[in-house]
């Protein structure tokens, strides 16, 4: 087993951790991540109301005894009563991203809440503030991922060595990881495990339309685009007809108004949930480009532990001919 802080800290066997998936991240998922050894999320912020999630928080514990997460995004609706649900449930982890986490973290601290708190960064000021506002760790998140990646336009390759050298809590890195090779190179990178999103779209228990799921065999890393730019929200999508239309409005200038029936949740169901790719988008990361079958998740974790281990083999090769 590959055993770092993060696993420690979190009380899983292996430093894998599922993103916050819109409209994706439910209870079949996220035990099936969990169980595999890996820590699995509910993504709070797309289910449509408190007592949803509660039902979602229980479904995930009825599945499995292994820790797990719910995911915050910020800024997208009121938060208090889907965070009462969570703390009231003593979820082991909750995660925020999109925004200063303060506000929240003040909210969790007015609730109670004891349990760890982890922090999606794409900077390494956005890493030191989480530090210091309390986050037990952090995802480093770097512009090949999919979904929103944060404004800086920085690549995991550089992004995690410099939030590891600039923290002292740990690291796991985000952004065009899919596989054992992934997650041994951020081990060598200085984090302590990884953060997936598009991957675990491409999984069996991922409810996901088969459509999205085949067109992320069916693409490569260059088949993606990034939209709401010109909305301080830049995302990772696959490209097709809806992001060119949107990326034709932001360039002609369009406002929030004009662009938000094309960005809108529903939109985004329509092709992830619906299939309907030409009437909606999905969000997907350069990683597609890695991503050739679609096993259960606990194959896919077997067999990039496999992976990890045979790639340090080979470094540790590489440095006994050098030495």
């Amino acid at each position: 087993m590959l055993q770092t802080r993060v696993t420690q800290l979190l009380g899983i066997e292996r430093p894998i951790i599922q993103g916050g998936l819109a409209h994706l991240a439910f209870a079949q998922l996220c035990a099936a991540v969990s169980r595999a050894g890996g820590l699995g999320q509910l993504t709070a912020t797309t289910m449509p109301d408190a007592a949803t999630l509660r039902s979602q928080i229980e479904t995930v514990r009825a599945q499995t005894d292994r820790p797990f997460g719910v995911n915050f995004a910020l800024g997208r609706r009121a938060l208090e009563e889907l965070a009462e649900v969570a703390v009231a449930a003593q979820v082991p982890l909750i995660s925020v991203t999109g925004g200063n986490p303060a506000p929240f973290f003040a909210l969790l601290d007015r609730l109670g809440y004891h349990g760890r708190r982890l922090v999606l960064v794409s900077s390494v000021r956005q890493a030191q503030n989480a530090e210091r506002l309390g986050a037990d760790l952090v995802v480093a998140v770097g512009q090949e991922g999919g979904g929103h990646i944060g404004k800086n336009g920085v690549g995991t390759l550089v992004l995690v060595p410099r939030v590891v050298e600039a923290v002292s809590i740990p690291v796991l890195a985000s952004g065009g990881i899919a596989d054992g090779r992934g997650l041994a190179a951020a081990l060598v990178l200085g984090a302590e495990g990884v953060e997936m999103g598009t991957r675990f779209v491409a999984t069996q228990e991922c409810p996901a339309h088969p459509a999205y799921k085949h067109a992320l065999l069916q693409h490569d890393e260059e088949s993606t685009t990034l939209v709401e730019a010109t909305l301080g929200t830049p995302g990772r999508v696959l490209d097709g007809s809806i992001p060119r239309t949107i990326r034709e409005l932001e360039a002609n200038g369009a406002d929030a108004a004009a662009l938000y029936p094309f960005v809108r949740g529903e939109t985004n169901i329509a092709a992830a949930i619906e299939g309907n790719l030409e009437g909606g988008f999905v969000w997907a990361g350069q990683a597609m480009g890695l991503i050739h079958d679609l096993p259960t998740v606990a194959a896919l974790l077997d067999r990039m532990e496999d992976e990890a281990h045979l790639a340090m083999q080979r470094l540790a090769q590489c440095l006994g001919k050098g030495g």
